[in-house]
């Protein structure tokens, strides 16, 4: 079983309590826009995976891709900051899901926590909505989940207060 710890849009600030909540995690997912120094500061917890995002400068943007593909485990896992949500996915995303296939698709960007399954490609979609300050989201947001197989599970909304 593979734990992991998934957040996005930090906008730079990164709230010390997620390393509390992320503590038993193998792996920590950042789903872009990590904003300056969040990055070294995860990088110092756990395995990360991430994409940039729309704010990320050229540093963040030479080190990790704007889309990842990968297995989790048994679990095709499909990773874009920007990608919209069941059923308005934007066009590339629609593209980029019908080529690969996931059964995972992580996104953020719109600052919306959103845990949502489309039976009509056979995928989770997660956003885990704002972790960071700015924007307008009320609740500061992150998830934890595993992947154990083939299987999704134990998926855990924690809110880190208001913005």
């Amino acid at each position: 079983m593979t734990r992991i710890g998934l957040i996005s849009d930090t906008h730079g600030f990164l709230d010390e309590r997620v390393f509390e909540h992320f503590k038993d995690c193998d792996e920590v997912w950042h789903a872009g826009d990590f904003g300056e120094e969040v990055i070294d500061k995860l990088k110092g917890i756990k395995s990360i995976k991430a994409v940039y995002g729309n704010i990320d400068d050229q540093k963040i943007r030479s080190e990790f891709p704007e889309q990842l593909v990968f297995d989790c485990e048994d679990v095709k896992v499909m990773m874009r900051h920007i990608g919209g949500s069941p059923p308005k996915y934007n066009q590339e995303t629609r593209k980029e899901l019908a080529i690969h296939k996931p059964q995972l698709f992580i996104s953020g960007h719109s600052h919306i926590l959103k845990v949502i399954y489309d039976d009509k490609i056979g995928c989770l979609h997660i956003n885990p909505g704002a972790a960071g300050k700015q924007g307008w989201h009320k609740v500061r947001t992150i998830i934890r989940f595993a992947i154990d197989g083939k299987e999704i599970r134990n998926c855990e909304v924690i809110e880190l207060g208001k913005r």
